[in-house]
């Protein structure tokens, strides 16, 4: 069965949609989630208010004194945190449906004893940005919804839940089964959510990386993106689709989503790219620079 596939994208790029794939169907985007929970905490320090180092026990309070964990750090994954929620977990096919707000609550309080890795060390953490999202919500006294709306798809001219846990069951677009029937789906709308249970639109998708990489136009890009020296990137996998955006400092950018098959999503998109790369003959070919 072929994959659904879309690739959109900038100079140099052919968009393409191909095997059943709709640009303006929702799809789940995983942990691009966490690229807008980040800029939203990065328009939240703008304002003056809570801050990248604002220490995370003055946001919540069921969290122990002394952690010397900080709103940055879990941006950055630097927090020590470990990769996956601590205590009940769901069945190996939905791992994320025992992570509910009860259970939230009692990882916090133990949040002192249970670290993977260093403060300031690098571990990437769906945990982490669970208990961002939480401190986020909690301190703002808003949902996580009405943060994303305010925060980051009003103020780039995009319709309030236009990136949302909850799309119209009519507008989505579900990995299937040989006999067409719809493939079982993590559970991602409770605590998870702002670290990966987001759905949006290749389209709406493409216009956020260009406003947020390219254009710049809600400031510097969060440190939610990964980066190299010339390009910043992210990518998210679920268990029905999967997704890179990427964009360099010249301008040149890709989103490519595709459904059901994780698997080469990542190597596809850097193929994509390594096509663009302008060589000093003005043609086409080599690496990239990031």
């Amino acid at each position: 069965m072929r994959t659904p596939t879309c690739l959109l994208g900038g100079a140099g790029i052919t968009d393409r949609v191909a095997h059943g794939h709709d640009p303006d169907r929702f799809v789940e985007i995983g942990s691009l989630t966490k690229v807008l929970t980040g800029t939203v905490l990065a328009r939240l320090a703008a304002e003056g208010g809570v801050g990248f180092d604002t220490p995370l026990e003055e946001c919540l309070d069921d969290v122990p004194g002394g952690t010397g964990i900080t709103l940055r750090h879990l941006a950055e994954h630097t927090s020590g945190l470990p990769r996956l929620p601590a205590g009940p977990t769901g069945p190996p096919d939905d791992p994320y449906a025992g992570f509910t707000e009860t259970a939230l609550r009692e990882s916090l309080r133990g949040l002192d004893r249970t670290a993977a890795g260093r403060l300031g060390e690098v571990e990437y953490s769906n945990f982490g940005y669970a208990v961002l999202g939480h401190a986020l919500t909690s301190v703002t006294g808003r949902s996580y919804q009405q943060l994303v709306d305010a925060y980051v798809l009003l103020p780039l001219g995009l319709e309030a839940g236009a990136a949302t846990a909850y799309p119209p069951e009519d507008r989505r677009l579900v990995p299937r089964g040989p006999f067409g029937r719809a493939r079982p789906l993590w559970t991602l709308t409770g605590p998870i959510l702002p670290a990966g249970g987001l759905w949006s639109t290749c389209r709406t998708l493409a216009r956020i990386v260009v406003a947020l990489l390219v254009e710049r136009r809600l400031g510097d890009p969060a440190p939610s993106w990964q980066r190299g020296p010339s390009i910043r990137w992210h990518n998210g996998a679920t268990r029905g689709s999967s997704v890179l955006a990427a964009a360099y400092d010249d301008g040149r950018w890709i989103l490519l989503h595709r459904l059901g098959d994780p698997a080469r999503t990542d190597s596809l998109a850097k193929r994509v790219l390594l096509a663009t790369v302008p060589r000093q003959d003005g043609g086409s070919a080599g690496s990239p620079t990031g």
